[in-house]
């Protein structure tokens, strides 16, 4: 039908013209699931999404164990300071390439690096460091041309997938670049946490260290991108 060739010319012009979002959002979401299964390799707990960290301090409190209180607390302040600083530092809560990721990228770089080297002289705010990263990280943009946006945990990726798929399946119009945006960044988390297994217990903690490399690339990229702030 001449409305099925048209959305898949469409299609085709999306990917062309935003490959470097696909490219970007790969690697990011990679770069969390790295992150994260380093983190939970030494430490036991998820510095990529807070709902693990918030389940578990429900039980300490209720469980009166107050000694994980303060490391688990931490963790859940650093993701939402790491946030916190992207609305500061981003003009724009959508995602379109521009300067302002330069500044973001940086200091996720900056905090990997410092998380680094906490955790390689046993200081335990490193998971917290590391959170901080993956917040800010998380924050970095909201949405995409409708499509929310998220690369350091993918339970939204998942639900979205799934309630795309099911729609599409009941006539309804869905986008072809949606799904496949979704399934690489699926992907990418997977594939980061499988090379963070293998890091980690390949060379340790120091391996957050290439992960703040990554984001400081990804900061010099950004800086040659053109367009507007607002």
């Amino acid at each position: 039908m001449p409305w099925e060739r048209l959305e898949t010319e469409q299609d085709v012009f999306m990917l062309q013209h935003r490959a470097p979002v696909f490219i970007g959002a790969a690697v990011l979401a990679a770069l969390a699931g790295y992150i994260n299964v380093v983190m939970l390799g030494f430490f036991a707990v998820p510095v990529s999404h807070m709902s693990g960290a918030v389940a578990h301090l429900g039980i300490d409190i209720m469980s009166g164990n107050t000694a994980d209180l303060l490391p688990i607390g931490s963790i859940l302040i650093g993701f939402w300071l790491g946030a916190f600083s992207a609305g500061l530092l981003i003009s724009h809560v959508s995602l379109r390439l521009s300067k302002s990721y330069v500044s973001a990228l940086a200091l996720e770089a900056l905090l990997l690096c410092l998380a680094a080297v906490f955790a390689l002289n046993d200081i335990s705010y490193a998971v917290a460091l590391a959170a901080a990263a993956c917040g800010l990280q998380n924050a970095m943009a909201g949405s995409f041309r409708g499509l929310t946006i998220r690369t350091t945990h993918v339970t939204g990726v998942v639900t979205d997938l799934g309630a795309l798929l099911g729609s599409r399946l009941r006539g309804r119009k869905v986008k072809t670049w949606k799904l496949l945006l979704l399934l690489i960044i699926l992907l990418a988390f997977f594939t980061g946490g499988i090379l963070g297994a293998f890091a980690v217990y390949a060379a340790g903690l120091v391996v957050l260290l290439p992960a703040a490399v990554v984001a400081a690339l990804l900061a010099v990229i950004a800086g040659f991108i053109p367009g507007k702030e607002k």
